[in-house]
């Protein structure tokens, strides 16, 4: 049974495991919502607790959106760093709720985002490490004017990202990806980074490589 009195809409796919299962938390890119990425969820282990959340912001005529984006701005892209803030909270507290609420291992949640689902996914994880352990982080960036001032100095030892991008992305130009890994390097997390040669989304051989890479860490 889906609890949504929870903070965030979502939807859910039950574990083969009836208690501490590993949890998979999806998180949509603008303008879509939770059931972009559960297609994914009948080709994942069984094992996995799947839920896949609304982001909170409605748009017009339809989809969703984690923050808000002002495509005039200057570079193109101006995000509203105050409302992904709010967002990233957010999830933080609906992952507080989801282990309380379901049948979860708390020490075992991966998080799963595309697009501005990934932004926050990197959020999340590099600001509340403890509440994580692997991220899978599809065709975002790192932005680093929503994390906190002390990042340096907190503890990532048992964090593992998968970073895959597409080579021809219009949306995110690969070349923002490709500064994630001086950024984890930096923070000795360990994580690995692929490219593949398509636009803004998922291609089969990199939907195989993070199904292998999240299987064997679950």
């Amino acid at each position: 049974m889906i609890d949504n009195t929870l903070s965030l809409h979502h939807v859910i796919r039950k574990s083969t495991l009836t208690e501490n299962a590993p949890l998979l938390i999806m998180m949509h890119g603008y303008g879509s919502d939770e059931n972009d990425l559960f297609s994914f969820a009948s080709e994942l282990p069984e094992e996995l607790f799947i839920i896949s959340v609304k982001a909170p912001h409605p748009m017009q005529p339809y989809g969703n959106a984690w923050y808000a984006i002002n495509f005039d701005a200057d570079k193109g892209k101006w995000s509203d760093n105050e409302e992904a803030i709010e967002s990233r909270d957010l999830i933080a507290t609906f992952i507080d709720e989801v282990v309380t609420t379901y049948p979860v291992n708390k020490n075992n949640v991966s998080l799963l985002g595309f697009s501005q689902g990934t932004i926050l996914s990197y959020a999340v994880a590099l600001t509340y490490p403890e509440k994580i352990k692997n991220i899978i982080a599809l065709s975002g960036y790192i932005n680093k004017d929503i994390f906190p001032q002390d990042i340096e100095n907190r503890d990532y030892s048992k964090l593992d990202f998968y970073c895959s991008h597409g080579s021809s992305d219009q949306v995110i130009p690969v070349n923002w990806a490709r500064l994630t890994s001086p950024i984890l390097d930096s923070l000795n997390i360990k994580y690995k980074y692929s490219e593949f040669p398509v636009g803004h989304g998922v291609a089969p051989q990199n939907f195989y490589e993070l199904k292998d890479w999240l299987s064997t860490r679950i």
